[in-house]
């Protein structure tokens, strides 16, 4: 497989201003709103206000319960939010890890353009956690359909 086979992403207009979108997406207390795939279960600690090198953990379920890091990789208001994940549930930490979340935000005529891409190139074994992750490309767009519905 290329690189291009561990990229995924999903795309969508949503009629609102960025600053509205990034709000929410900056909120880890928000994602199992947000999130298409039913994994997110809880936020289990977050340290407020998103920068660079901020973390925050979650509590998820896809099969089994685990739990992850995530750190804020690449932040710019308004624009652009990715965020690394790496799991704390052992003995997962030495078997997966690094897969890249990111968000673009683009004003358009009629509101914002949101890509949200699943990025799997860092990641510590891509061969165990493709099959694992079902319809990436499905989940993201339920996601992007949830955050148009939390900003209307």
């Amino acid at each position: 497989m290329t690189d291009s086979d561990y990229v995924r992403c999903a795309e969508r207009t949503i009629p609102a201003a960025p600053h509205a979108i990034f709000a929410l997406l900056s909120d880890p207390e928000r994602h199992p709103d947000l999130d298409g795939s039913g994994t997110v279960r809880r936020v289990r600690a977050s340290e407020g206000t998103l920068r660079v090198g901020s973390t925050f953990d979650m509590h998820m379920k896809r099969g089994f319960a685990y739990s992850t890091r995530n750190t804020v990789i690449e932040l710019a208001t308004d624009r652009l939010l990715a965020w690394q994940t790496r799991p704390l549930t052992l003995p997962l930490p030495w078997v997966i890890g690094g897969r890249i979340w990111r968000y673009e935000l683009s004003e358009v005529e009629g509101g914002t353009h949101v890509v949200e891409t699943w990025d799997l190139r860092p990641e510590r074994n891509r061969a165990l956690v493709r099959p694992m992750a079902g319809d990436p490309v499905a989940d993201m767009s339920a996601t992007l359909e949830r955050l148009e519905e939390l900003v209307s």
